[in-house]
């Protein structure tokens, strides 16, 4: 039989509930599931997930809503052919 050992973390209480819930779905206690997320994290030699954001920040929101600023501004010259802007 494999040697094991004990890992003690602290975390938060809800977030703690909510993993427990969705492991419980997949038959994983919590053990279990950070058990499988270290292997995978050995086999993949990093995390085994992307970590980009999900939701722009706020620089990226800014230049969304000056483009569509922009877009909707009549007095801004806009082009219908990639080429007439190419010329410009």
């Amino acid at each position: 039989m494999p040697k094991t050992a004990s890992l003690n973390i602290r975390l938060d209480a809800d977030i703690k509930k909510a993993a427990e819930t969705v492991f419980s779905y997949y038959g994983l206690s919590l053990a279990e599931a950070v058990t499988v997320f270290l292997h995978q994290s050995c086999n993949v030699g990093g995390l085994p997930f992307d970590l980009r954001p999900t939701r722009p920040n706020a620089e990226s929101v800014a230049a969304m809503a000056e483009a569509e600023r922009i877009s909707r501004d009549p007095d801004v010259k806009g082009y219908r052919d990639i080429n007439a802007f190419l010329r410009i």
